[in-house]
């Protein structure tokens, strides 16, 4: 399981954007955002920098927690 601080989520839809983001690039992935930790916990077969790129794509500040 990948950690990462994810920042500017605020909302629903913020979650939705991150996990379809990451499952873009491994349909198989599992996502579990912690809206109020701002964290993103993501169990991948894809490598940390792959998962950061996802995420930044969406307009997110993220990094390895």
């Amino acid at each position: 399981m990948q950690v990462f601080n994810v920042q500017g989520m605020t909302c629903g839809h913020c979650v939705k954007a991150v996990t379809r983001a990451v499952q873009e690039k491994d349909a198989q992935a599992t996502v579990e955002v912690d809206l109020p930790g701002q964290q993103v916990r993501v169990q991948s077969s894809l490598a940390a920098e792959q998962v950061l790129a996802a995420i930044r794509e969406e307009g997110y500040q993220a990094e390895v927690a």
